[in-house]
């Protein structure tokens, strides 16, 4: 049986394995400065686990007016098995007002499936220009696209979380 649970340092090495497997180098911290995440009280790990096996985890940061789902991934054995369904819904059903992530634009086979999958588990797509800063000094931006739920937001609430996300999260 799977179980919820928010993730404490000792899960990291697991998470951080997850993270190199499911994302771009682009896309995520280093080892060392990730791990430092959970010192900020804005920032939580949520994992889905079975014994002593990860099988999925969210990375939330809790703002003010929103709340940030930075990363997100199931593990390779365990995608198309609704865990990540499961882990999403519990997660947004648990938080107070707007969500937001990350999505690639629809430019690919992927980036429209995923996108998909945020659909079907409540999420909007709103096409305003969006630039994920750079991580670190050694990794590029990249053109993303940012997704929402209960509802759209507007261009004002867009630059609202735009503004806290560069500041907050991305430092700049």
């Amino acid at each position: 049986m799977s179980e919820i649970r928010r993730a404490n340092i000792d899960d990291f090495d697991k998470i951080f394995a997850i993270i190199e497997d499911s994302f771009p180098p682009d896309e995520y911290r280093d080892y060392e400065e990730h791990k430092r995440l959970f010192e900020d009280n804005k920032y939580t790990l949520f994992v889905i686990e079975n014994g002593d096996e990860i099988k999925a985890f969210i990375t939330l940061w809790v703002f003010e007016n929103f709340n940030y789902i930075e990363h997100f991934a199931v593990s390779g054995k365990y995608r198309g098995e609704g865990i990540g369904s499961e882990l999403l819904g519990y997660l947004v059903k648990n938080l107070k007002g707007i969500t937001c992530l990350e999505v690639e634009p629809p430019d690919t086979e992927i980036a429209k499936r995923r996108i998909g999958f945020y659909e079907r588990n409540g999420f909007y797509y709103n096409d305003y220009k969006y630039i994920q800063p750079p991580f670190s000094k050694d990794k590029s931006s990249v053109e993303l696209k940012i997704m929402t739920t209960p509802n759209s937001i507007s261009a004002d609430e867009f630059e609202n979380i735009k503004s806290t996300l560069y500041k907050e999260v991305y430092s700049v």
